[in-house]
């Protein structure tokens, strides 16, 4: 997604903190590298997306870059925290990322499965419904902020099939990497590390990447380029 030198040493350094958290959380899930690295894949990918969409972004590309700075908060700020308060800062951080995305993705709403494949949409109710069913037994006195943070999330799904196809699979593996903690949280299904955080980086480049297409055609217009 990158041409520019920055972009693209931001976007190698990234990957290679990526790929080596993944690599933590298959040979160490448990280790101080796999919980220092995740600290640092957020803002690499928000500095490789910004750095390859300078100035004047598009709204897309800037709220996706907000997103990003909320995700990095949920990825960060429960280690501050101990017991139910750190799944709820977690959760709190992600509900406001989630809220960012739905913002960044309304305008698109008309090309969604909202107005073109309305039937489509049994598809994210059931899954969320599914979801909560199965985790509402041992959620206790989390179940409202999970059922909230699933409508919102389920939301942001349905609103990203509007946007680009690359941001619309991006969305559906937010989705299972959410399902896949919420599942591993409150159910008795041992989810290890590495399938939530390969659903999770997968689901964030592929939005990042999605925004940075979608902006493309004006960031190479003329107007642009003179404003380059």
């Amino acid at each position: 997604m990158t041409t520019r030198p920055a972009a693209t040493a931001a976007s190698v350094a990234f990957a290679a903190v990526a790929v080596a958290h993944l690599v933590a959380q298959l040979v160490a899930p448990e280790s101080s590298f796999t919980d220092i690295s995740q600290w640092f894949v957020m803002p690499l990918l928000a500095a490789a997306l910004a750095a390859s969409a300078p100035p004047p972004r598009t709204r897309l590309v800037g709220l996706v870059l907000v997103a990003l700075g909320f995700s990095w908060l949920g990825d960060t700020a429960p280690d501050l925290f101990d017991g139910d308060a750190s799944f709820l800062v977690m959760v709190g951080f992600f509900l406001c990322a989630q809220v960012v995305y739905i913002v960044a993705f309304v305008p698109y709403r008309a090309g969604s499965i909202l107005h073109r494949r309305r039937w489509a949409l049994v598809i994210p109710v059931v899954a969320v419904a599914a979801l909560i069913v199965a985790c509402a037994p041992g959620a206790g006195v989390l179940l409202v902020p999970v059922v909230v943070y699933g409508l919102l999330l389920a939301t942001m799904a349905v609103l990203a099939t509007g946007v680009s196809p690359v941001v619309a699979t991006g969305a559906v593996l937010f989705v299972v990497s959410d399902a896949l903690i919420a599942l591993g949280a409150f159910t008795a299904l041992s989810v290890p590390g590495f399938a939530i955080m390969v659903t999770y980086l997968a689901a964030q480049v592929l939005v990042a990447v999605g925004a940075r297409a979608v902006a493309e055609p004006m960031l190479s217009s003329p107007d642009r380029a003179a404003a380059s």
